[in-house]
C-alpha cells in the first residue's frame, strides 16, 4: 500500500494514455466508491457518477464531445475509460448556509469526490486528467442524463505512457502558509 503523501506526491494530470489498455470494470467501480465515501456538506452527497467503458460509448464520448472547440482535450482520444460526475440536488441545511456565505457547496463536494476518485485510481496505477472543458449537451445526448441535471466534470482516464514525470513546482510553504494570521 502506498503512503499517503507519495500517492498526493505522484498523482498528477496525465495528459499521454496507453491506447488500447482496457481498465478493470472492478478498478473503475473501486474509483467511484472512492468517490461515494467523499464527504459532503450536511451528508448531501450531490452526485451522481457514470462510468463510460463500453467501446461504442466511449467512441462517441470522444468524437462528440471533446472535439472542435474542445480540442485542448484531443488527448483524452486515448483514454480507457471516463467517470461523468453529474450534480444532484443539495439538502436544504446546505443550500441555506450556501446561499447566507455565498458559497456553491455542491461544486466544493464534487472536486473533493473527484480528487478521491483521482487519488484511488492513481494508487491502482491509473493516470487520470479531470476535464471540465466538454461539450456538456453532446455528453447529456449520449448518457441520457435527464433535463435539468448537468454534468460537471469528466475524469479521463487510462494507463500512462511515461512513468517518470517532471518535479512538481510549487510555490514555497512560506508564501501560502501563516500561523494564527494572514
Amino acid at each position: 500500500m502506498t503512503h499517503f503523501m507519495d500517492l498526493i506526491k505522484k498523482r498528477r494530470s496525465t495528459r499521454c494514455f496507453e491506447k488500447n489498455l482496457k481498465i478493470k470494470t472492478s478498478e473503475l467501480e473501486l474509483c467511484t466508491e472512492a468517490g461515494r465515501l467523499a464527504p459532503s456538506a450536511c451528508n448531501s452527497q450531490p452526485w451522481k457518477f457514470i462510468i463510460i467503458n463500453n467501446s461504442e460509448t466511449l467512441n462517441l464520448v470522444k468524437t462528440k464531445t471533446i472535439s472542435g472547440i474542445y480540442q485542448m482535450n484531443t488527448f483524452a482520444k486515448e483514454a480507457s475509460a471516463f467517470i461523468a460526475i453529474c450534480s444532484e440536488s443539495i439538502k436544504l441545511a446546505a443550500w441555506i448556509g450556501g446561499k447566507i456565505k455565498g458559497t456553491d457547496y455542491r461544486s466544493i463536494d464534487i472536486g473533493i469526490t473527484c480528487e478521491n476518485i483521482v487519488l484511488q485510481a492513481e494508487e491502482l496505477g491509473i493516470a487520470s486528467c479531470i476535464l471540465g472543458w466538454f461539450n456538456e449537451r453532446q455528453l447529456k445526448k449520449i448518457l441520457n442524463v435527464p433535463f435539468g441535471k448537468n454534468i460537471e466534470l469528466l475524469i479521463a482516464l487510462g494507463y500512462p505512457k511515461k512513468k517518470e514525470y517532471p518535479k512538481k513546482i510549487r510555490k514555497n510553504k512560506t508564501e501560502i502558509i501563516s500561523f494564527n494570521k494572514y
